[in-house]
């Protein structure tokens, strides 16, 4: 079992910036690509933001240049900096994982997502 565990969300005004954190722990070999996703109430998900292994880093069109994702392979964390908040931004974010497991089996986990709120 895989468990990822997202820290960060709140309330924050618009114009404002939060970090969330995402740490992995459990059975893994080794994690590969990791992600951000939001839903906002009423949307469907979306993809925020990944990034793989290799530090290879991909955004959605509304986030570019007001995002960051990273990653720290030691501590088998991700991160997303959040800057230039808009109150379009509200919604679930959830951390996601690509892994090997100790089994030699290719798996993906999902955290339970923690909520941003932007508003004056």
């Amino acid at each position: 079992q895989v468990q990822l565990v997202e820290s960060g969300g709140g309330l924050v005004q618009p114009g404002g910036s939060l970090r969330l954190s995402c740490a992995a722990s459990g059975s893994i070999f080794r994690l590969d690509a990791m992600g951000w996703y939001r839903q906002a109430p009423g949307k469907q998900r979306e993809l925020v933001a990944s990034v793989t292994s290799g530090g290879t880093t991909t955004y959605a069109d509304s986030v570019k240049g007001r995002f960051t994702i990273s990653r720290d392979g030691a501590k088998n964390t991700v991160y997303l900096q959040m800057s230039s908040l808009k109150p379009e931004d509200t919604a679930v974010y959830y951390c996601n994982a690509n892994y090997l497991s100790s089994q030699m089996v290719f798996r993906n986990a999902a955290g339970q997502g923690t909520l941003v709120t932007v508003s004056s």
